[in-house]
């Protein structure tokens, strides 16, 4: 997970970037701390669906196929 430091510097820097724009070293950080927030935010995705059971109403599992088997592999790893 980011930290609460790195997400107030992503919102900083969005926020002086409208306002008066950044020098090249500050949309170097803002490119690399948006980078990792966005890593951050796959990796928590896919660690979501490796844990989905998809069950319609009369309580089949019809869990999409393409997560079956990433969820698959995920256990032989």
């Amino acid at each position: 997970m980011i930290s609460k430091n790195k997400l107030d510097r992503i919102n900083a820097l969005a926020k002086k970037s409208k306002q008066e724009g950044l020098s090249e070293a500050e949309k170097q950080e803002q490119k690399a701390l948006r980078a990792e927030y966005l890593k951050n935010v796959r990796q928590s995705f896919k660690n979501q669906l490796q844990t989905m059971t998809v069950i319609d109403p009369e309580g089949n599992d019809v869990t999409p196929k393409k997560v079956r088997e990433m969820q698959e592999k995920n256990r032989k790893n």
